[in-house]
């Protein structure tokens, strides 16, 4: 087979190119906007994995996808017939049914240059990814406009591309969280349908490749070996604050997730557990105690603690987590009164313990707009775990 190189779009800190490397695939570059999700990618997938060639035209740092298409369009249209794959999808906030939901919102725009990098490029394949919201309509009035998932499929087949899309759930793929997301393939042979019928096929035998047990993963089965109870010691990368100690692996899933973890590391990257008050204790071991798990808190609850928060969840122990948004106050751990730590939301997002987070763990006010912590880049990740299912099946296409 020829060669399998993809360029990673939009790539975050890398949770979609960790499942193509994982799946035989090699990139030549990533374009991500974020220093702090770019630091976590090329930390783990350049420096400390060769999991990119890069080409000596492009700076390995973040870069915006439009100063890649102003500065380097001869390089890209270069690039024709040596590229298989161009896979990832443009940042999904302003689609989200979970936030304020612009059309206006800049990030949008970022369709159309995603449209022109494939243009210049012309891959063989495309893979991309979005919110479910990405298929609805914005309301113009009291009637709904195109979706922009409509406005894509008939860009991409104008290039030439059969195109093929549907809304997956990543929780029938190993990954312990219901998140359902707008999945997009092109194709220049017309196999692009072929694709979503493939991976469910492909589930089976991926999961005893992989040695797990279950079709579906619990919280508790990904987590239950990251307990604060297990002890604490002093953060190993952020002063005055304690990380957490393994356990043993309870779970096949918790074992494949530390099969790359050095056998001498006691504690796992980025398990910093927050500084709650004694007060903030106290009330989300009374919500864990009254609430009904894996639904927000009721008007009684809230009144209770004058909570103005849009979203409280206490997570269930025995299914799947709601989707993970970037905001980690919005969930309490299923059995510690407790928000999950950064290697949690990790666990839950299907990266395994070897892969390490860079950049700060939270931020707030106006940094928001410019900081991606390490909450952030793992809530808007690709889980891996899917991925590597995606990166299979596309091999198989081709």
């Amino acid at each position: 087979m020829k060669k399998l190189t993809y360029i990673d779009l939009f790539s975050g800190c890398g949770g979609l190119a960790l499942g193509l490397h994982n799946a035989g695939w090699k990139g030549l570059f990533a374009v991500e906007k974020s220093a702090d999700a770019f630091e976590t990618l090329k930390y783990n997938q350049i420096d400390k994995n060769q999991n990119f060639e890069w080409p000596n035209w492009l700076e390995k740092k973040n870069h915006d996808i439009n100063e890649v298409i102003k500065n380097h369009e001869e390089n890209l249209i270069a690039l024709r017939g040596k590229i298989k794959l161009i896979a990832g999808g443009p940042p999904c906030q302003g689609f989200s049914m979970a936030g304020r939901r612009k059309e206006k919102d800049d990030r949008n725009k970022l369709i159309d240059s995603y449209i022109k990098f494939v243009e210049l490029v012309q891959p063989e394949i495309l893979f991309f990814e979005n919110v479910k919201g990405f298929t609805i309509g914005f309301k113009k009035g009291n009637k709904r406009g195109e979706a922009y998932s409509t406005y894509v499929v008939n860009k991409l087949e104008s290039l030439g591309y059969n195109v093929s899309g549907t809304i997956v759930d990543f929780s029938e793929y190993g990954v312990p969280q219901k998140r359902q997301r707008f999945i997009l393939v092109g194709t220049r042979k017309g196999k692009a349908r072929d694709f979503f019928e493939s991976i469910k096929n492909n589930r089976a035998n991926f999961f005893k490749e992989k040695k797990l047990t279950k079709d579906k993963t619990s919280l508790s089965e990904a987590i239950s070996d990251l307990l604060q109870s297990n002890g604490e010691v002093e953060s190993p990368d952020t002063k005055r604050f304690n990380a957490g100690l393994y356990s043993k692996s309870k779970s096949s899933y918790q074992k494949l997730m530390r099969s790359g973890k050095p056998l001498t590391k006691k504690v796992a990257d980025s398990h910093r557990f927050a500084k709650h008050r004694k007060e903030t204790v106290e009330k989300f071991q009374y919500i864990l105690n009254n609430a009904q798990p894996n639904k927000s808190i009721n008007d009684e609850l809230r009144k209770k603690y004058n909570l103005k928060k849009h979203t409280v969840v206490p997570l269930c122990k025995d299914s799947c987590t709601p989707t993970l948004t970037t905001l980690p106050d919005d969930y309490i751990h299923y059995c510690e009164p407790r928000i999950l730590t950064v290697r949690e939301y990790a666990r839950v997002q299907s990266f395994p313990d070897n892969y390490e987070f860079k950049g700060k763990y939270t931020t707030g006010g106006e940094r928001r707009k410019v900081d991606v912590p390490r909450y952030t880049q793992i809530g808007n990740a690709i889980p891996p775990l899917f991925a590597e299912q995606a990166g299979i099946i596309l091999k198989e296409i081709l």
